[in-house]
């Protein structure tokens, strides 16, 4: 078994009620099982501006599912909840975003899938709740919470429990 990260976001419809059903489908059956969630975070938009704020969160989990199976898996997930990559803009409001962060130690660059996240580093609605959950998580050489103290400034919002 393989341990991931994966980080989930999306600000279309009720955010955080999709993207509990994202996890829920995701490790639905015994190929992916869910090992830790961060809280939920409301975080600004990255990208195109111009559009609602995001719900965020990282979660950690453990499969049998090679990085290309479980990336096949996300996408899956994401039609599931009505997301549409096609027709989409990019980085533009979305109802489900799940992208996997790390996977073991691989390193892969093809041209549906590259690990770790070529844009780890440059997001704080990514670190931060990674941090939240693996802050000793090293990647490309770099601790995980080291990584996320860099964007304490950020305006991020750590939401409540539902």
């Amino acid at each position: 078994m393989s341990r991931a990260y994966l980080a989930l976001g999306g600000n279309v419809g009720d955010s955080r009620a999709v993207l509990a059903r994202a996890v829920a489908l995701l490790c639905e059956g015994t190929q992916v099982r869910l090992l830790a969630r961060s809280a939920d975070y409301r975080t600004p938009p990255w990208g195109v501006t111009e559009q609602p704020a995001f719900v965020n969160f990282c979660i950690a989990v453990e499969t049998s599912l090679s990085p290309q199976q479980l990336l096949a898996r996300a996408h899956a997930v994401e039609r599931a909840l009505g997301r549409d990559r096609a027709r989409e803009q990019r980085w533009g409001p979305r109802t489900a975003d799940i992208d996997i962060i790390a996977y073991d130690d691989v390193s892969l660059h093809d041209e549906n899938l590259i690990l770790p996240h070529p844009r780890l580093f440059e997001r704080a609605f990514v670190l931060v709740p990674l941090a939240e959950i693996a802050p000793h998580l090293t990647i490309a050489g770099t601790r995980i919470a080291d990584a996320a103290a860099r964007f304490a400034h950020e305006d991020i919002e750590k939401l409540p429990p539902r």
